[in-house]
């Protein structure tokens, strides 16, 4: 068994917690929160009894063995070196920090303090990820790629009427890139690695981070386009180009239908079938580690969230997007 305390009471709390209930090895057993009432409240809802709004206190707590993080993206580095710090096994959501510096220190802390370290990144852990990543053969060389995920926030009809929330403040790290856009960057550096140039474009806004974006990469072999937007809606496919075919994927970061199209035109759908809450993967894996005494996921590992990071910062440094956590 496997005692989670939880960091952040939003709404991916509670869909990662619909998924976790999935996992037989886990346990809820703790809630953090800056304020007692959302706390009491969050662990109400799932009859957990402790509760904190002290950071050091929670990390040091003997209830928990492992900590799942949802809290803006400029705390994660903190929060998670804080626990780790106290033995704690440690799962935070995409993205994983604010920058590349800080996922160095994450990494240095995780490995001076002997625990498990993930990013809560889904789509390398969809069982049509792998079924993608096994299919490239088939299509291959690949050639070009296309990712894109454009979701309209509905955060953004408040910030047209003046309400700027966290989703679009700077000093919490956030924006269309870093939330959305991670989604196409990641999965393409988990099948390629890092790439050799990096370019970006975006809308800004006047809150100063972008709205939507693209990121243009180029590996010696292939290049990509990566498309996202909290702005806008998008109701075109993704695809993955080779010699011999192409691979469409129906919504990129979830995955659910492939469909491979080869030179001649014939069509194949691919997919399996999956759960309909695509968190449980990646949860049952970080589970799957710590019950294996494992401190570092072969799927979502350090490099890759090294590597993901450095390549936001790049397109960061392409559009003149800058956080406050960049300055410290």
């Amino acid at each position: 068994m496997v005692r989670f305390g939880v960091i952040g009471t939003n709404w991916i709390t509670d869909r990662f917690l619909d998924a976790a209930f999935m996992v037989e090895d886990f346990r809820l057993t703790a809630v953090y929160s800056r304020t007692k009432d959302k706390a009491v409240a969050f662990a109400d809802k799932y009859q957990v009894d402790t509760t904190y709004t002290d950071i050091d206190r929670f990390a040091q707590s003997d209830q928990i063995d492992a900590v799942y993080i949802a809290s803006p993206t400029s705390l994660h580095a903190e929060q998670a070196i804080r626990c780790m710090e106290q033995g704690k096994h440690v799962f935070v959501e995409k993205p994983i920090a604010s920058n590349q510096r800080e996922v160095e220190q994450m990494i240095a802390a995780a490995k001076k303090h002997n625990v498990l370290l993930m990013e809560g990144m889904k789509t390398t852990h969809l069982p049509n990820f792998k079924v993608l990543k096994d299919q490239l053969t088939t299509i291959g060389p690949v050639r070009h790629l296309v990712a894109n995920f454009c979701q309209y926030s509905s955060r953004y009809d408040q910030y047209k009427e003046g309400v700027v929330l966290n989703a679009f403040k700077p000093e919490f790290s956030n924006g269309s890139l870093m939330d959305i856009g991670i989604y196409t960057a990641y999965p393409i550096v988990a099948l390629f690695g890092f790439p050799e140039h990096v370019n970006a474009n975006a809308y800004m806004l006047d809150s100063g981070v972008d709205g939507q974006g693209t990121i243009a990469v180029k590996y010696p072999e292939l290049t990509a386009d990566l498309m996202f937007s909290k702005i806008t809606n998008s109701s075109i496919p993704s695809e993955i180009q080779g010699e011999k075919g192409t691979i469409v994927v129906d919504k990129w970061s979830d995955m659910r239908k492939l469909t491979l199209i080869d030179n001649e035109g014939t069509v194949t759908d691919i997919s399996v079938e999956q759960k309909q809450n695509t968190m449980y993967y990646e949860i049952n894996h970080f589970v799957g580690l710590l019950q294996d005494g494992l401190r570092e996921s072969d799927v979502n590992s350090h490099l890759v969230s090294l590597n993901t990071m450095k390549l936001l910062d790049q397109a960061r440094a392409s559009i003149g997007l800058r956080f406050p956590a960049d300055e410290i």
